[in-house]
């Protein structure tokens, strides 16, 4: 069970996630400080770690658009969250893939901060309302990339497999 820990509209920017000002950090272990950090509250809750590994964002449609900046995944996935939106910019959530991010695509998700959420292979459920929200599941080649924890961590398995 996970927690939502806050949620966002639609068209939530990389500039949003990541700003641009601190472009010049792009160390995947440095770059999460930054999360959100213009949003001050929130920043520091991620800094402080008052927000545990596998908490949950609830974004609107088209979370991660704008720009292509990478950090903006690394940032997120520093804090080992996960993402949960109706629909995410296209080179965000392919970003989001070969970084190993846990995105989930749910069209119809209803969940406010605080909310308990229950993950299953084809739903989510919140455990605190007592509704269920179909998943829109990635194709598998995709879902095999995240769950290896990122294109390289899945090129490293495929090439120890080969040579096995």
């Amino acid at each position: 069970m996970a927690q939502v820990v806050i949620k966002l509209g639609d068209d939530i920017s990389t500039d949003v996630i990541y700003p641009g000002r601190y472009m010049a950090t792009v160390l995947p272990s440095e770059t999460p400080q930054y999360a959100f950090s213009d949003m001050t509250d929130f920043n520091s809750k991620l800094k402080s770690k008052q927000i545990p590994a596998g908490s949950v964002i609830v974004g609107g449609k088209n979370f991660g658009c704008g720009s292509s900046r990478e950090q903006a995944v690394s940032t997120l996935k520093g804090h080992e969250l996960v993402i949960v939106a109706p629909g995410f910019a296209r080179i965000f959530l392919q970003n989001g893939i070969n970084l190993g991010l846990r995105t989930v695509v749910c069209p119809t998700i209803e969940a406010s901060e605080g909310d308990d959420l229950e993950f299953t292979n084809d739903e989510i459920v919140n455990k605190t309302s007592g509704k269920r929200f179909a998943i829109e599941p990635l194709p598998k080649a995709r879902q095999a990339i995240i769950d290896a924890g990122g294109l390289i961590a899945y090129t490293r398995k495929l090439l120890v497999a080969k040579s096995a």
